[in-house]
């Protein structure tokens, strides 16, 4: 039940109104997805019914701020709870029937043009064959990389706040819309394979004092309907900056481990994409994505998923222990039971690479001579010296024996063992390390360690210490890999 005091409250006395814009950029395919079941594709994208732009809608928006705001002050996998600070910006849970109404207005946000449009295809793999699952593949629209949406924020300041209340609120707003600008937060479906990946070049800001009549006549005026930056308004690459607060007493309790290794391509690599749609594309080529307005090669964040988490499989099963530790990492479903993926994957260009198209034939394993109009080409691309594959990975909540069972899938990496894409049966896919950043984000203790391969030697340097020794360094790392095998019950 309500309490007598907010059956009482019959309206809020704005003080004060506070609008900020910015403009929000996506740097990979992002999936927005409508829900239309009568759509061709099993994902369509969600669109404006009048302008056909795509369409990103204020409680999208907000529950990615919101969700980021919680893990950044409670850390990953804490419930937010009542009277947390949280609730203050964006208002009660549906959980909390007294909870206040939120004092942030977000709008729905449409694209700046018509949005250029990616189809994806993807498919369920069978871990004990390595096959695609009977009935399991589907497809999606995603927006392209630099479609631009512009944002419109504003927040409802009432009288009766004091003036540190006051100052906490802008503080939250600021906050939150931080982790827009530094590019920490994700919006649309499949955000832990790559998908959605966004930031905010960009902002403005209005700030209206309504208790004055020539203040309440601007705001008025002023041209809600729009969501455009304005010309002659001065702006600003930090939100902080725009909002006139400071952040450094803002402590982040997010869990982390990251590792940002690069690889140089042995060979060749092909992740299909389908038929292009030129008449004379060949029957296979390798996925392509826009960046900076030109299609480019990439590592999928999908198939890199795919490919660790098999070997991963192949690990556990090796050492005969129990795969929940991969699913635990890698998410699952069974049933109505589901937990969401801890390791992030995100997808990356290819750089210098090359395109190539080889004809191939199918050959009959009898006769041994081909196969009648088996005829094929594909259009894989080839690597270099100049080459060069990214790889980044994000372990939330990471445990000991999980970051090594991660170091091994990297060691596998790093050897050529490991290869990625299709056709790894007849060599493609093969990496070669060149260097990685292994980096714990812990909120009381955080590390860095650095491998380099220098002239077919590894050495690898503890940059949060660097006055330990080598030995002492791999010494540190071994004890994730113990941990590891501790955990699935081996003597170590």
């Amino acid at each position: 039940m309500m309490t007598q005091e907010r059956l009482k409250r019959c309206h809020r006395p704005i003080a004060q109104r506070i609008i900020v814009r910015g403009t929000l950029i996506l740097d990979t395919p992002t999936c927005l997805g409508s829900g239309d079941a009568d759509s061709p594709t099993d994902i369509a994208l969600l669109r404006d019914s009048v302008s056909d732009r795509a369409l990103l809608t204020g409680s999208s928006i907000a529950g990615a701020l919101r969700n980021y705001l919680r893990e950044y002050q409670h850390g990953y996998g804490v419930e937010e709870q009542k009277g947390d600070r949280a609730t203050n910006l964006f208002g009660g849970t549906r959980r909390d029937p007294e909870g206040e109404q939120s004092p942030l207005i977000i709008n729905d946000a449409i694209s700046s043009t018509i949005p250029t449009v990616e189809l994806r295809d993807g498919v369920a793999i069978e871990s004990t064959t390595g096959t695609a699952k009977k009935g399991q593949k589907y497809d999606l629209e995603l927006l392209a990389a630099g479609t631009e949406f512009q944002l419109s924020f504003e927040l409802l300041i009432e009288k009766n706040l004091s003036q540190t209340q006051k100052q906490a609120l802008i503080n939250l707003l600021a906050l939150a819309l931080r982790g827009l600008e530094q590019g920490d937060i994700s919006i649309g479906m499949k955000k832990r394979r790559g998908f959605g990946r966004c930031y905010v070049k960009e902002w403005q800001v209005w700030n209206f004092y309504l208790e004055d009549p020539d203040e309440r006549m601007v705001w008025l005026k002023f041209e809600h309907w729009s969501r455009d930056l304005l010309p002659d308004r001065e702006t600003y690459s930090s939100i902080a900056t725009a909002l006139g607060v400071s952040l450094e007493n803002e402590k982040d309790e997010r869990d982390r481990f990251l590792i940002h290794a690069t690889f140089q391509l042995v060979g060749s690599l092909l992740i299909r994409s389908g038929q292009d749609s030129t008449e004379r594309a060949p029957d296979v080529v390798h996925l392509k994505s826009h960046r900076q307005g030109e299609l480019k090669s990439v590592l999928s964040g999908t198939s890199l998923a795919g490919v660790l988490r098999h070997r991963a499989e192949r690990i556990v099963n090796t050492l005969q222990g129990n795969l929940a530790v991969v699913n635990e990492l890698f998410g699952f479903v069974d049933g109505k039971q589901s937990q969401a993926s801890r390791l992030v994957v995100r997808e990356t260009e290819i750089e210098a690479a090359k395109d190539l198209v080889q004809n191939r034939i199918a050959i009959d394993r009898f006769t041994g001579g081909a196969y009648h109009g088996a005829l094929f080409d594909e259009q894989p691309i080839f690597g270099g010296d100049e080459t060069r594959v990214c790889i980044e990975l994000e372990l939330r909540n990471p445990k000991d024996y999980e970051i090594g069972l991660l170091l091994l899938l990297l060691k596998d990496l790093w050897t050529s063992d490991l290869p990625v894409g299709g056709e790894s049966s007849i060599g493609r896919g093969r990496l070669k390390g060149i260097n990685a950043d292994l980096i714990r984000l812990h909120p009381q203790n955080p590390k860095q360690w650095q491998i380099r391969q220098i002239n077919g030697n590894l050495q690898i340097e503890d940059i949060s210490d660097s006055s330990k020794s080598e030995t002492l360094v791999k010494y540190d790392l071994e004890q994730f890999v113990k941990a590891l095998l501790k955990e699935l019950g081996k003597e170590v």
